[in-house]
């Protein structure tokens, strides 16, 4: 299931019963900004996979060029081992933009998808020195998210941290050289009901950056959230931002 195609092993989380429920991690992988898997497992069935390069996954020595799409791939072809024909997507940061790419690729098996600090325009200079650091001095993130990363991806916690900083850099030179987004300007095309979460202090989003993810889905639900980059793992937002797509994915079901 890795981008390259070959067989890789993916390490997956399950917990409940019902409608499958996909969480897709971000960038730093699933320690750093957990889930509230024990409240969406009381009414579905909650599948979060390590990416291949994160966590108990195959290891990535880089992610490759257009890495969301193929992480997009990944995902379809996890869904397929697990028998599972069509789920709801919910998908945070790096996250996001694959859940969307899974919903242009395969229309027909998302039944919802839930978009929480998307990623829209490639040129994000507003981040350049974020991802410098985790670069070549990840430590500089601080003593609680070095620790949620090493419980995470172990010793190689500053490889993981380096190749999406690496990534994105030169997703940001594109953007500089004319790349507009991440989506190849489709975002319009999904079908799927789209919640949209954005945190009113979140760092990683560029001006107008919400607001362009808003136009791109004009019969989607947006909910801007007192929170930085992750409301759903916010000490302020975290039960509000879970109540809210408990509320829109009951709500798909009629």
């Amino acid at each position: 299931m890795a981008p390259g195609r070959s067989p890789v092993e993916i390490h997956v989380r399950e917990a409940g019963a019902g409608p499958p429920l996909v969480l897709l991690h971000g960038g730093w992988g699933w320690e750093a900004y957990p889930f509230d898997v024990a409240a969406l497992a009381r009414t579905h069935r909650v599948v979060a996979p390590d990416r291949t390069g994160y966590g108990r996954s195959g290891r990535l020595a880089a992610l490759p060029r257009d890495f969301h799409r193929l992480m997009a791939e990944e995902t379809l072809l996890l869904l397929d081992a697990l028998g599972i024909g069509a789920a709801a997507l919910w998908g945070h940061s790096d996250g996001a933009v694959i859940a969307a790419w899974v919903a242009l690729l395969a229309p027909g098996r998302v039944r919802a998808l839930v978009l929480e600090a998307l990623h829209v325009f490639a040129a994000k200079a507003g981040s350049l020195e974020f991802f410098r650091t985790g670069t070549e001095a990840p430590e500089g993130f601080g003593p609680a998210v070095v620790e949620a990363l090493r419980r995470d991806h172990g010793d190689a916690w500053r490889d993981v941290v380096g190749a999406g900083g690496r990534a994105w850099l030169e997703i940001i030179e594109e953007g500089r050289q004319g790349r507009r987004d991440l989506h190849a300007g489709r975002l319009g095309e999904v079908r799927a009901p789209v919640l949209l979460l954005h945190g009113r202090r979140d760092p990683r989003m560029e001006p107008g950056e919400a607001d362009a993810a808003d136009r791109a889905f004009p019969g989607a639900r947006a909910v801007t959230l007192d929170a930085g980059h992750c409301p759903h793992a916010s000490a302020r937002a975290g039960a509000e931002c879970t109540r809210l797509v408990l509320e829109f994915l009951a709500a798909q079901r009629g």
